[in-house]
């Protein structure tokens, strides 16, 4: 019986750890977690927010999921945006779930996110 969702797993290009340390760092506001050196020599970075962690692997043939994506739930929605946006991200308002507010945008290598906050009734 599956009990939780441990992480979800993005794909991303060699060389990109860098500017993944910068974004889902500093501008996400997550943590970075050591990965066990097994897979460390495998490249990527894993973070973590809470009980929600994100993992970057490498992939060779790389191409962005440009539908797949994560749905990442915050708090203060609007001071998340602007966050975003103040660090040169686009951000895409979407309103055609309810109950929520939300918007998509895109991590730097061009994985597809999406943020959403609950709205009261």
């Amino acid at each position: 019986m599956l009990r939780a969702l441990d992480h979800v797993q993005l794909a991303a290009p060699a060389g990109s750890e860098d500017v993944l340390r910068r974004f889902y760092g500093d501008v996400l506001g997550m943590t970075e977690m050591p990965k066990p050196p097994a897979l460390a020599a495998r490249g990527g970075c894993w973070f973590q927010a809470g009980a929600v962690q994100l993992h970057l692997g490498i992939e060779e043939d790389f191409r962005p999921a440009k539908k797949a994506h994560p749905g990442l739930r915050v708090r203060d929605i609007e001071a998340y945006a602007a966050r975003l946006e103040a660090h040169g991200a686009i951000v895409t308002w979407d309103c055609d779930l309810p109950g929520h507010r939300r918007f998509y945008s895109e991590d730097p290598v061009g994985n597809r996110l999406e943020f959403l906050e609950p709205v009261a009734p």
